[in-house]
């Protein structure tokens, strides 16, 4: 078995985007609008801020009380989808219960919309033209492209229908000659299904869920999930248990979070050049 490194390609390719944000003119700017305090996304934004400033980047967070009025929030956004100094907003999720999280999100002009989920975005996604995608899938596009596991033509097995994750990944990988299969936890005979995937890749929040009864033999192993075990973090997949079976297997922590984190700051930098353009 052969481990996908995400924080080894994370760190190779940070290299390689350093040193092209520090050829532009100016710094990129990204800006970060959190309402509440939410603990994960706490740790989430002082990551980003570090990545930013690790990058040269300029990194604004913009905190707002989960008493804010929602209205004040759109008229930030607006405000800053008229800065030309500002090339990246990001929202983040999860925002406070009361909060229509869509209509707040899709206020980000698709051009500066770094997390790649605009409705704009997905629409683009879904026609395969160029945009902004979303970083957990380009992520994981990007980590088999480095470990040169072939794509085109592959059954790929998705656990997971989320809009963050499941629903963009497919049709990424459909834009690139994948055939896909999309499961949901409670899919009918789920193991018959996750053992005809090449590549099956995991995002349901299901501690451990996947087993080595649910994969084929060198199947390739892309663990999305993030969960805390007693007080040990640990992904969707049994690791113990497929590693022995899987060609290839991302660890958790360590995997395919790691490579989010990059993509965020390559969109911004995507995301400069498309505007310079228009």
């Amino acid at each position: 078995m052969i481990l996908l490194d995400g924080k080894k390609v994370k760190e190779e390719k940070i290299s390689i985007l350093k040193d092209k944000i520090n050829k532009l003119p100016r710094q990129l700017k990204l800006v970060v609008i959190q309402v509440g305090n939410n603990e994960g996304s706490n740790i989430y934004i002082k990551n980003k801020r570090k990545t930013a400033l690790d990058l040269g980047c300029l990194f604004e967070h913009i905190k707002y009380e989960d008493n804010v009025e929602e209205q004040t929030i759109l008229n930030k956004i607006d405000e800053l989808n008229n800065d030309p100094m500002v090339d990246g907003i990001l929202v983040q999720s999860p925002l406070p219960k009361g909060f229509n999280e869509s209509l707040i999100q899709n206020r980000v002009l698709a051009s500066k919309d770094v997390d790649g989920l605009t409705d704009i975005n997905s629409g683009l996604l879904f026609h395969n033209k160029e945009c902004l995608i979303s970083c957990t899938p380009y992520g994981i596009l990007e980590l088999l492209n480095y470990y040169n596991i072939e794509i085109k033509g592959k059954h790929l097995v998705i656990v997971g229908r989320s809009i963050l994750v499941g629903r963009q990944l497919m049709i990424l990988m459909l834009n690139n000659d994948e055939t896909v299969t999309i499961c949901l936890l409670y899919t009918s005979r789920l193991e018959s299904i996750t053992k005809t995937a090449d590549i099956l890749v995991v995002a349901i929040g299901k501690p451990k869920f996947i087993t080595n009864n649910m994969i084929k033999d060198n199947a390739v192993v892309v663990d999305v999930g993030i969960n805390r075990e007693n007080d040990i973090i640990c992904g969707d997949v049994d690791f113990d248990s497929v590693k022995d079976i899987a060609s290839y297997l991302t660890p958790v922590p360590g995997g395919v979070g790691q490579m989010t984190a990059y993509e965020l700051f390559n969109n911004l930098y995507i995301a400069y050049e498309m505007n310079k353009e228009n």
